[in-house]
């Protein structure tokens, strides 16, 4: 008897077509009706399920008696509950590494995008208002040579420093749970306190996976360490940052500037966010690119496939579930 393949976003059907033969394949797909009364139909049947920007506990997989592994299209897997998993024996992979570059990418996009005030200005540029040479009121700040914090200088946090370090010869402070000695050497970068990141920073850009002790890291107290001519940068997840205390932050003008990927709530129809000159957002698209996602789409499918064959997935993130 085949095992069956639930493909519930993300992914191509002609990325799962070679594998036809082997498994059943259900993907799922907006033209055929409600998204969640096609999972849930298939649910039952599915050993293996694909996709991302699904929440997925004990509530959502009751009836999936026969599910194996999950195979997550993301880094970051805080939309599963992990005790729930490893109680049913489930995997649970992700798709790390693969995304690092672009999303670094996006990062100094939002650092160039608000220390020159790019979309404020295209706008203000198109609605007819460049009617004589501007002035200091529209001068934006530079990038080159200043200070570049990073909390948390993971896989992606090295990525984004590199770009400012040889890129813009930016100064890189770094703190987080561990020291890097190689890239203090390779970087220039400087193992500092939160405190005096925040202190020090003209962009402080926070990269670290939402945990509970990763939650509001940065609320008012830390924002109000920042320097007034300071840019917060966000790329990891919306939670990491307490939104109403930036939108506090923003509105007096406490700091600079905010650029902004991720949002507390996702998505995100309206916020007091829009409202602001001196914010840049975006609809979390951190490895929204077809190369990345892709590529994601891939490593994702070869985790499954491992998994239901038997084998230990490459990016298996609960090693637990297979000690059940």
């Amino acid at each position: 008897m085949k095992k069956t393949i639930l493909a519930f976003s993300r992914v191509s059907p002609s990325m799962l077509e070679p594998y036809a033969d082997k498994y059943d394949i259900v993907i799922m797909s907006p033209e055929l009706g409600d998204m969640d009364a096609q999972f849930e139909a298939a649910l039952p049947r599915a050993h293996g399920l694909i996709g991302g920007n699904r929440r997925l506990g004990e509530v959502e997989l009751a009836s999936a008696t026969n599910l194996e592994i999950i195979s997550s299209i993301s880094v970051g897997y805080d939309n599963y509950d992990l005790s729930y998993l490893n109680s049913r024996g489930i995997m649970l992979t992700n798709t790390p590494d693969v995304l690092n570059e672009t999303t670094a990418d996006l990062a100094f996009a939002l650092i160039l995008a608000t220390a020159r005030r790019i979309p404020e200005l295209d706008a203000w540029t198109k609605d007819g208002n460049w009617t004589k040479t501007i002035d200091a009121s529209h001068f934006g700040c530079d990038v080159h040579g200043k200070t570049l914090g990073i909390i948390g200088l993971g896989k992606i946090g090295e990525a984004i420093a590199r770009r400012g370090r040889f890129g813009f010869g930016m100064d890189i402070l770094y703190s987080g749970k561990t020291r890097k000695p190689k890239l203090e050497q390779e970087l220039g970068a400087r193992f500092v306190t939160q405190e005096t990141l925040l202190g020090e920073s003209d962009f402080v850009c926070p990269v670290v996976p939402l945990t509970p002790n990763t939650r509001n890291l940065i609320s008012n107290s830390e924002l109000a360490q920042m320097k007034p001519e300071g840019i917060l940068i966000n790329v990891s997840r919306g939670q990491v940052v307490d939104e109403e205390a930036l939108i506090k932050a923003l509105e007096a003008k406490a700091i600079r500037a905010a650029g902004l990927d991720v949002y507390v709530k996702e998505p995100l129809p309206d916020s007091r966010l829009f409202k602001l000159k001196n914010v840049v957002t975006v609809p979390h698209i951190g490895s929204a690119t077809n190369e990345t996602r892709n590529a994601m789409a891939q490593r994702a499918l070869e985790n499954l496939l491992m998994g239901l064959e038997g084998q230990w997935p490459r990016d298996l993130v609960n090693s637990q579930a297979l000690r059940q």
